[in-house]
């Protein structure tokens, strides 16, 4: 991700201006233009940039068009911001982006969905590297302007990066039927260092359902070929989709649906995602496990093993739990009189 200039967190330019009432329109075409530069507002015409030499550049170049339609404008520079802290001003940029990011994970999910349902010999629809290049088009622009990137940047990145591969048919659409489990044994699973709730819940889902002897390996970056299979990677099959974390998209695209495996899955998620859309009693106690764990284990294989432990007692634990409720009652007997 590239942007226009080096960053200083402390150091900020700040544009104030005043429009005139008329034209009625100006105050629309100078806020537009302002949104498009990333700028964000703290006051009522008082907006805030970067201090860098292509921010003052872009401000300076407002400040004329502001000038031009008979208003008055101030480009000035400062460490500090009355009122606001540093941490607050970067997380109103943050803020910002979020839902431009947000948005693009949205289109390329429903372009990446509606591939999917064209099986995977059919011809693709003729427009679908147009609208690739579309996605990819917005990502760079979004990164232009975002200086300081919200959380969600990278789930774009890896979506728009899922559709090109879509487009150009190096990887078939998600289909909906149950991937064939004999294509993914014994083979190296490889996932990004220090594995945290969805890496060791993805581990152990793999090991207990696709390959009991499964491997496992770590590494910044997805490996190169066909002779190991990334997961919980950027821009990788198995990873964060539109079904939720890695964990999710694992489940799905096998077709493990068993209800421990589900109730395992909502913890998962919202720990993962940060949600509260299952609420599940479990989660702040796994939430503390799994943080003991990694101050606990300095080796990753042996962090990730451990976990992989827990999340089979959860299972166990969960299934067995399932079976006493589908027992059926019985009734006592009553005693008999003489």
């Amino acid at each position: 991700m590239s942007h226009r200039g080096d960053v200083a967190p402390s150091a900020w330019l700040l544009l104030v201006h005043q429009l005139p009432p008329r034209p009625t329109n100006a105050r629309v075409k100078t806020w537009r233009r302002l949104q498009a530069l990333g700028a964000v507002a703290l006051r009522n015409s008082v907006y805030v940039l970067p201090n860098t030499e292509a921010c003052r550049e872009d401000l300076e170049w407002m400040k004329s068009e502001i000038q031009g339609l008979r208003g008055e404008a101030t480009v000035f520079a400062a460490d500090s911001i009355d009122a606001f802290s540093n941490d607050e001003v970067i997380a109103a940029f943050r803020a910002a982006r979020e839902p431009d990011y947000a948005a693009l994970v949205r289109d390329a999910g429903a372009m990446t969905g509606a591939a999917g349902k064209r099986s995977a010999r059919a011809r693709r629809p003729p427009d679908l590297a147009r609208r690739a290049r579309q996605l990819r088009d917005r990502l760079n622009a979004l990164d232009a302007i975002a200086y300081f990137p919200p959380a969600n940047r990278d789930e774009a990145a890896a979506a728009v990066a899922h559709a090109e591969r879509l487009a150009e048919g190096r990887e078939s659409p998600p289909a909906g039927d149950r991937l064939d489990v004999s294509r993914y044994l014994k083979r190296t699973w490889v996932t990004r260092p220090r594995p945290g709730i969805d890496r060791m819940a993805s581990a152990w889902l793999i090991r207990r359902f696709i390959d009991p002897r499964a491997r496992f390996a770590f590494s910044e970056t997805p490996p190169a070929g066909n002779t190991a299979i990334a997961f919980d990677m950027y821009g990788v099959e198995f990873s964060h989709s539109d079904r939720g974390c890695t964990f999710e998209t694992l489940a799905a695209r096998f077709g493990i649906a068993a209800p421990a495996v589900e109730r395992i899955a909502q913890i998962v998620h919202d720990l993962d995602l940060k949600e509260s859309r299952y609420g599940a009693p479990e989660a702040p106690a796994f939430a503390r496990l799994v943080d003991g764990f990694r101050a606990m284990y300095g080796d990753d294989a042996e962090l990730l093993d451990h976990g992989m432990t827990v999340f089979e007692a959860l299972y166990q634990s969960f299934s067995a739990e399932a079976v006493v409720e589908r027992e059926p009652r019985r009734r006592p007997r009553r005693k008999r009189t003489p």
